[in-house]
């Protein structure tokens, strides 16, 4: 996997920025703060996680998503979007 295949889909990056912000979120609230539909963000989601930059932890029925911090790609990549997001808030 390349940094192309993370970074190359929007949709992703929006999962991640919501993920780098609220730290830990289920598939509900991911689709709320991203704007996305259900499916695409269940995908997006998939895909991420087979990836190994997040995590699911599942509480019953409830399917908890955050981060992959102990991948040290993980942790870069969450550095890289919260600098560009604070640059952004300050524009």
């Amino acid at each position: 996997m390349s940094i192309e295949d993370i970074l190359g889909s929007k949709g992703r990056i929006k999962i991640l920025k919501a993920l780098v912000k609220e730290g830990q979120l289920n598939i509900t609230q991911i689709v709320k703060r991203t704007s996305m539909h259900y499916k695409q963000v269940e995908k997006h989601l998939k895909y991420l996680v087979d990836t190994g930059y997040v995590e699911e932890i599942r509480f019953g029925r409830t399917r908890m998503f955050s981060l992959k911090l102990d991948n040290p790609r993980t942790l870069l990549l969450a550095k890289i979007i919260s600098t560009i997001m604070e640059e952004e808030s300050m524009a």
